[in-house]
């Protein structure tokens, strides 16, 4: 009979901070990883070692340590220290598809450089696997897949499976059934390592189809185990059934990968918390930072690096390092552990700070590459600006500004002489500041000077901004137009082309569907409950009390209209309880303040929503809800690159206790940014900047609970609800600052369409633009100065309007468009969003680019059509 052949993986699996900051983490990494080279150097048969896949670990190493450059370059080549393919590891469900993507490429590009990138997807801790991952990996050339967390024993028997990813893409998998620190503590003494492997490696044996057994040697931050080839040699020398071999993932896969045969194969979203906890509601944990996050990736993909490309093309350099280091600050917040905000307070503020620099940076970054482009632009009047359109195909619509206004009456032209629609919504005198601050660098020459200045807020309604590319505008005064402003109306209603909407008399909405005068009444209800959780999970209260708008009281309601815009604002107050022990007493005596902003803008089939909540109460959490008329057994939400359906409702609800699952397969599910509720002939569509985290809720599953924010006391609570048990983290960690108290915002959308189906709504791309937002740069000579950082007069060699590129005749999305890597070429990337359909791409990309994989240096098959769940990247020249 043959052995079992038992790889034991010597590893670490190294968090870059958790309950410890990163400097302690980094302090650690690098007396562990000097240990780790003395050991492979040193040490006869120490022939191999992981380092948790994450090259920022070598990254951050060699900081300190860079006179080991070249000893760690011959370990990685040789393929005895692993590392890659990730930067991070990173979070895939919590985090945006691009951010995914450049975490692989920075990470398979270092790694190489150091002489090899591991090519298995490892992953052995992040909670839960996306079910885009297999296309993913294989673009970055992995076909094999090693990880701990997403399936359980009703789907899965063995170890091995194929994976297959909702496009189709297969891969060879192993699952690590009992974690990645099964085999971190060894026992040396001989009369204990019978009863050891017995127990240990059996449990293996009995989960693996073959006769090869994967066995991690580490643990969190583990102490290198110098004498692990004596142990595996004691090892082989007591236990006759088995061979014992000091291997990598690499090698453990060549030998499996000759054995395995029939395997099951396992579609989708890895999921399922019965052996391993998932945590699906770390979704909403510390909503301040999943916010700060989702904004910026959000930014950085959909207008920073598209309007850079726009400057390239102009003849500006492409600032390729600095956007590597923001992307690296984002990275190392999407660690599993960091992206949660399962941390300590202390850790969580390092996180804060990273995404306070990552936005900072990328926002002067994008202002500086709209003043190098407008610098140049032929201006001919005195108050000019320019609106950028970070999307490659004209766009018509409203668009918010923040301008430097003179007090005298003005209209808004573009350069061919249109007038271009706005109103003011708000503005303050800034004379003094910015007057000022103004510098004459060339004195002979004669500027415009405003006797006042006002900052004001100003929405525009623009026609077929160029797509790629950007158009002028100026403030014409000559006109001596009334400045236009919003006026609160008499009138209790708001509305556009699309809707009308009132506030009824319980605070809740109503909205009537114009194409079919279809009303829907009760909806956008806040509802404020316990959160009996930690920072790992959401867990209702055992006594939990349910507060609803509905019963608030109304204190101010203004119904506010212009030429571009309608909105109603409108505050409420709601009793609710201070914390757990008074809610379980059904004691609500404190207020929590909600001031709600419900705008309807011209031409726009979008319900925008804008709230500002105080927070003075504890361990609570609140929802919004809209009900969406649909009873549906699935939901339809985006994932990465492409949409996901989900059940509204895991039948394992009703067994899980008995069954004994870690934690309870709840329904609360994760989104990049929008979820729907749809049939044949209506579609009805929650759109998110903030939290991606929704549930389908209802006796009829007909409507849609978006999460705002939830609060907690500590990092880790036991025997929860809906996980029953040890905690998760540390139980002796409180987290104050996890509570949340004061100003907290959210911002969401709301649309229904009806006598359309959810494919012909177009929903993703309706999602895309609306976090892509045109951006926008004012060209003045009397805002020259210390404000801005003073120019000189430049040669006026670009356009008043341009476009780098029009891609108008696809109904693929764009995820994002930039400057290529290692060329002059630029990288559109483009996604089937469709459920059922084939989505199409534009001729000029199919005849003029080249297709790459999302390494944007291996070819690809070049395609027509992208099938549900494909993406494509396409290597373009100007």
């Amino acid at each position: 009979m043959k052995k079992t052949k038992v790889h034991v993986i010597p590893h670490t699996h190294w968090d870059r901070e958790w309950y410890f900051t990163s400097s302690r983490s980094t302090v650690y990494l690098v007396k562990h990883l000097s240990e780790v080279l003395e050991a492979l150097e040193s040490n006869e048969g120490f022939n191999y070692y992981l380092m948790d896949a994450q090259t920022s670990l070598i990254e951050d190493y060699l900081k300190y340590r860079p006179e080991d450059e070249d000893r760690i370059k011959a370990l990685v080549k040789a393929k005895r220290l692993m590392t890659g393919p990730w930067y991070t590891q990173t979070d895939q469900l919590v985090i945006s598809q691009e951010s995914v993507t450049r975490n692989l490429l920075y990470g398979t590009r270092y790694a190489k450089e150091l002489g090899h990138s591991m090519e298995i997807g490892y992953v052995p801790d992040a909670f839960g696997q996306g079910g885009n991952m297999p296309q993913i990996y294989k673009n970055f050339g992995i076909n094999r897949f090693l990880f701990w967390r997403g399936v359980a024993d009703n789907r899965l028997k063995q170890t091995e499976f194929t994976w297959e990813g909702d496009d189709g893409t297969q891969m060879l998998s192993n699952q690590i059934p009992f974690g990645y620190y099964h085999g971190g503590n060894i026992p040396e003494d001989v009369k204990d390592i019978e009863s050891y492997v017995e127990d240990f490696i059996g449990r293996l044996e009995a989960k693996a189809s073959t006769k090869h057994v994967y066995f991690p040697n580490g643990l969190d931050q583990a102490p290198l185990r110098k004498n692990l080839p004596e142990i595996i040699n004691t090892f082989n020398e007591l236990d006759e059934k088995r061979e014992y071999v000091l291997h990598s993932p690499e090698t453990f896969f060549d030998e499996l990968e000759k054995d395995v045969a029939d395997l099951p194969v396992i579609k989708g979203e890895l999921t399922e918390g019965k052996h391993s906890r998932l945590h699906k509601s770390i979704f909403s944990t510390r909503a301040d930072l999943k916010q700060s996050n989702n904004e910026i990736e959000n930014f950085l993909a959909n207008v920073l690096e598209p309007i850079l490309s726009i400057s390239y093309s102009l003849g500006n350099p492409y600032p390729h390092r600095e956007l590597e280091e923001i992307w690296k600050l984002m990275f190392e917040n999407a660690a599993h552990d960091s992206i949660g905000g399962c941390n300590s307070d202390t850790t969580n503020r390092d996180v804060g700070y990273r995404y306070k620099l990552a936005d900072e940076k990328s926002k002067n970054l994008l202002d500086l590459h709209m003043r190098l482009v407008s610098e140049r632009i032929p201006y001919q009047h005195d108050l000019n600006f320019t609106l950028f359109n970070p999307l490659p195909y004209k766009r018509s619509g409203v668009v918010k500004v923040a301008l430097y206004i003179p007090e005298e009456n003005f209209s808004v032209k573009d350069y061919n002489g249109n007038t271009i629609p706005y109103s003011i919504e708000k503005k303050v005198e800034l004379t003094d500041y910015v007057l000022k601050q103004t510098i004459h660098l060339n004195p002979s020459k004669k500027i415009y000077t405003p006797e006042k200045v006002f900052l004001a807020e100003i929405l525009l309604y623009v026609t077929n901004v160029n797509g790629l590319g950007y158009d002028s505008f100026y403030l014409d005064l000559a006109d001596n137009e009334e400045q236009q402003t919003s006026n609160v109306s008499s009138k209790k209603q708001i509305e556009n082309e699309f809707f009308e909407i009132s506030l009824a008399e319980n605070n809740t909405l109503t909205i009537t569907d114009k194409l079919t005068k279809k009303s829907y009444h009760d909806q956008m209800i806040f509802i404020e409950n316990g959160d009996d959780g930690d920072s790992y999970n959401y867990s209702p209260p055992r006594e939990d009390l349910l507060v609803f708008s509905t019963d608030a009281e109304c204190v101010q309601v203004e119904y506010v209209v212009s030429d571009v815009e309608e909105h109603l604002e409108f505050t409420l107050k709601m009793n609710v309880p201070y914390n757990l022990e008074e809610r379980a007493n059904k004691n609500a005596d404190r207020e929590f303040v909600l001031k709600a902003k419900v705008a309807l803008r011209k031409d726009e089939e979008l319900i925008r929503v804008e709230v500002e909540m105080d927070n003075q109460v504890l361990s609570h959490r609140l929802c919004v809800q809209f009900n969406t008329e649909i009873a549906s057994k699935f939901s339809t939400a985006d994932q990465l690159f492409g949409t996901v359906t989900r059940p509204v409702y895991l039948p394992e609800m009703a067994v899980w206790e008995e069954e004994k699952w870690e934690e309870a397969p709840i329904s609360i599910e994760p989104m990049q940014s929008f979820v729907s509720l749809h049939h044949s002939t209506s579609v009805a569509t929650v759109f998110t900047e903030g939290v991606r985290e929704y549930e389908i809720v209802g006796e009829s599953y007909d409507t849609i609970q978006l999460t705002l924010f939830r609060t907690f006391s500590h990092m880790g609570k036991t025997d929860l609800l809906y996980r029953p048990g040890r905690a998760s983290g540390e139980t002796i960690v409180e987290t104050p600052d996890a509570q949340l108290l004061g100003s907290i915002k959210a911002t969401f959308a709301y649309s229904i369409k009806n006598e359309t189906t959810f494919d012909e709504a177009e929903i993703a791309k309706v999602a895309k633009e609306y976090l892509s937002p045109m951006a926008y740069y004012q060209f003045s000579d009397f805002l020259n100065g210390r404000m801005i950082y003073v120019y000189r007069d430049e040669e006026k060699t670009n356009d008043r309007s341009y476009s780098l590129l029009q891609l108008e005749n696809m109904n693929s999305v764009i995820s994002t468009i930039k400057k290529a890597e290692d060329s002059d070429n630029y990288i559109v990337r483009v996604f089937n969003p469709f459920t059922e359909r084939t989505s199409t791409i534009d001729e000029t990309l199919k005849e003029n680019g080249k297709f790459v994989m999302l390494d944007e240096t291996t070819q690809a098959e070049k395609v027509k059509t992208l099938k549900p769940y494909q993406f494509s990247t396409i290597l373009i020249g100007q």
